[in-house]
């Protein structure tokens, strides 16, 4: 705050009334002494909870030895860490920088340069889907099936089209010379907890084998362990030609990693495209701790039973709410739609001291950290559940 009382941040996010000053494992605390259950992990970034101690002592044994160098030496822990994502994915070669959004800008440059500089085919469009979100740079934005995100930001790049989620006809009905790419969500999270059609993926692949199309699977918010399997792809049956990272790649510290096939090398040739925060000596120590920590103690496992025990739960203990239309995920990512706008449970159940985040409006977004101890599941749950159960009781009584 300046001395006028007044923030001197611009004011871009709509903040609820809580400032977070100590986290530990899926506990928050406020500045008040307020404890709180987190049950968002800042939004799917916290899978290992807070200051985990397995990346936080790779972070202080790699501050006393370099902090930052230019991606004009080499840097050993990119190596390592992109090692581990390669050996453990479909991905032969990674691209690493600072967000989800720079993520999906490589994965965006990198479809329209082995088009237009390899296969000499000038093709540029990208299929993306409607109530998706892949980020908020000018291109993400654009990216993004959902208006909301657009406005006041005109014009906007062209080079995207929009389909309906799951409909296979809409997209074959798109493809043109122009197409070079078609970017989904395995799971639709800021859209509302919508996960993809096995079959829908299955005829998206095989489209894009048809059409000589780049499938991109935007994982920033899927990936590394969320969804129960190490990445979403893998419930599906396929292999995307691009995958995105970022959120919980760093367990807390910002990175973004973008991996694709090793065809795709020749796209990305040197000088092409940089990022200079991208893949510092900190941020990959933290990202390959972060990931050899999941894969080691098994937490995409633990992910997919933890996420079926909690929509049974939800199911069992919300059957008859009136305010439930509907509860659905796949593994650690869950949304609990309700038949009308949520913000007001959610305010209230951040009272009771439990952390929960809207996916659109209707829909309350569960993201626990992978090994949130059950004891805290279930009593956010029993939280959770109480409020919705006390405002569907007042409801019913007016």
């Amino acid at each position: 705050m300046s001395e006028t009382g007044k923030s001197s941040l611009f004011p871009t996010y709509a903040r609820y009334p809580i400032t977070l000053v100590k986290g530990e494992g899926s506990r928050l605390w406020d500045d008040t002494g307020k404890e709180y259950i987190d049950l968002m992990s800042g939004i799917a970034v916290a899978n290992l909870g807070h200051a985990p101690k397995e990346v936080k002592e790779q972070l202080v044994q790699q501050l006393d030895q370099l902090w930052h160098v230019s991606n004009l030496f080499h840097i050993p822990n990119q190596e390592k860490l992109a090692s581990l994502l390669t050996a453990n994915s479909c991905a032969d070669a990674v691209f690493f920088c600072s967000t989800g959004a720079e993520a999906n800008e490589a994965a965006i440059k990198l479809a329209r340069r082995y088009n237009q500089k390899v296969l000499n085919n000038g093709r540029y469009e990208i299929i993306t889907f409607n109530m998706s979100f892949h980020g908020r740079t000018l291109a993400t934005l654009t990216a993004t099936g959902q208006d909301k995100v657009k406005e006041g930001f005109l014009p906007l790049p062209e080079g995207f089209v929009y389909a309906p989620y799951n409909d296979i006809e809409a997209v074959r009905s798109l493809v043109n010379d122009k197409t070079c790419a078609i970017m989904l969500e395995m799971v639709q999270g800021e859209g509302g907890v919508l996960p993809a059609d096995p079959e829908f993926v299955k005829q998206l692949a095989e489209l894009c084998k048809q059409e000589g199309l780049l499938l991109i699977a935007d994982e920033i918010q899927t990936g590394v362990g969320r969804t129960g399997k190490l990445f979403a792809y893998e419930h599906y049956g396929v292999e995307p030609d691009i995958f995105t990272l970022a959120k919980g790649l760093g367990g807390g510290f910002p990175i973004g990693a973008m991996l694709g096939k090793a065809f795709l090398a020749e796209g990305f040739s040197a000088g092409s495209h940089g990022s200079t925060f991208g893949g510092t000596p900190i941020a990959t120590a933290a990202g390959f701790a972060a990931v050899d920590t999941i894969l080691a103690q098994k937490l995409p496992e633990r992910a997919a039973e933890l996420g079926e025990y909690t929509i049974k739960k939800l199911e069992s203990k919300l059957a008859g709410n009136p305010l439930i239309a509907k509860i659905r995920g796949i593994g650690l990512l869950i949304g609990i739609e309700c038949t009308q706008p949520a913000g007001e449970i959610i305010n209230e159940i951040h009272k009771k001291g439990v952390l929960v985040i809207p996916a659109g409006p209707n829909v309350i977004r569960l993201v626990p950290a992978l090994n949130i101890p059950q004891e805290d599941l279930d009593q956010g749950l029993d939280v959770l559940c109480a409020v919705l159960a006390e405002k569907a009781s007042t409801i019913s009584s007016i």
